[in-house]
Parts: structure tokens; sequence; C-alpha cells
């Protein structure tokens, strides 16, 4: 009986500790991380458009992490912007940070790719935009239709990506999850992001003494 009771004490005091180590500590850690001054919360639409990007299953395919350059030269080297911090992610719920990278880090796409029609037509047929694309297309989010509505966002599609009648319409969805693309812009500066040792950038025997 003794040995039952012990056994059972300890195994508590590991689940404690457990719980103490990876939830407490870092839900602490994390509630008094400062969030960057020009992050702005997703609006409506993008908060549905992010919620469509998790149906559609974008999240296994793209990362939204930069890393540091000390750890990953190649996040820089590839336009992906600085690193980012824990106060960029305030927002999110659930986080996306993904941990695969078949497609580009998506951390600043709205930064790179500005445009609603980019992403719009990106989404119905990345082909017809990036040559030799491996990205799954997405027709079911658009309509094909023989005359636009008043209101209807027209996405242009370049031959022979398009259909040869008709004309392609963005859906609510469609429209939403490219809002959300274009929300992915963390170009702000972030205030805690590790500052670099002075003359760091510069070979050893040019630094001064």
């Amino acid at each position: 009986m003794k040995r039952a009771l012990a056994i059972m004490v300890g195994a508590a005091l590991i689940l404690l500790l457990a719980t103490l180590t990876l939830v407490v500590m870092p839900y602490l850690q994390m509630s008094a991380e400062q969030v960057p001054p020009d992050l702005k919360p997703y609006t409506e639409q993008q908060q549905r458009g992010r919620q469509v990007y998790i149906a559609n299953g974008c999240v296994y395919c793209h990362s939204q992490q930069p890393r540091d350059p000390s750890f990953a030269p190649g996040d820089k080297d590839r336009g992906w912007g600085r690193p980012s911090v824990p106060g960029d992610y305030a927002y999110d719920e659930p986080h996306l940070l993904g941990t695969m990278r078949t497609g580009p880090d998506l951390f600043n796409i709205g930064a790179r790719q500005p445009s609603i029609d980019w992403q719009l037509m990106h989404l119905y047929n990345p082909r017809a935009i990036i040559k030799g694309s491996i990205m799954p297309s997405y027709p079911f989010l658009f309509r094909h239709v023989d005359e636009p509505a008043e209101g209807d966002k027209v996405v242009n599609i370049p031959p022979p990506y398009g259909p040869e009648t008709g004309t392609i319409v963005a859906t609510e969805d469609a429209l939403a999850l490219a809002e959300y693309m274009l929300a992915l812009d963390h170009t702000y500066p972030a205030p805690t992001l590790p500052k670099k040792p002075p003359n760091s950038d510069e070979p050893k025997e040019n630094r001064a003494p």
C-alpha cells in the first residue's frame, strides 16, 4: 500500500512539474511579451479568410516564421523579411507557425505580393503566375459565370489557364482568403527583436578592439 501511494505521489509530482514547465511558465512569459505597436487585429473578413486557410490545409505546406539569420541565413536571403518575434502572433488563435516549407514562408506574403488580383489568380491556378508551381489549384473557391453580376470580383485568368468561354468570379471565401494573405505583412519594426552587437557584420580584423 505504501509503495502504491509513493508511486501515485511521484506521478502527481512529475505531472505537476511538467505542467509548470510546459504550460504555466510559457504562458506567463508570453503574457508579458510586448505586442508590436503597428500590429493590427484581423478584420472580420480576414478572420474568415484565416478559417479558409486552415480548412484547406495551407499550414501543411507553408510556414509563417522566418528564422534568425544566425540560425537560418537562407530565410533572409529568400526575401522573407526579418525574423518573427512572439508578439507578432498576439492575435493568432490558433497559431499557424507551420513546420513544412513545401511552399515559401507566408509571414510577409502581403508585403511581397500586395495585389489582390495576384492573390486571386494564384489561388485559382498557381501555374498561371508561377511556371512549374506544385501548389494545388483551388477553382472551387471561384464561380464560372456567363456574365458577371454587379459587384462581382472578376478574376482575369490568362490563357490557357482560364475557361474558353464565360468569366471567373471570386466567391466570398476566395476574397476572404486573399484578404488574409494581404494581412500577412509584418514589415513593421519589432521592438523585442534582439539587437545585433556593434560592428557584428564587419570582418573581425576591421572591428574596433
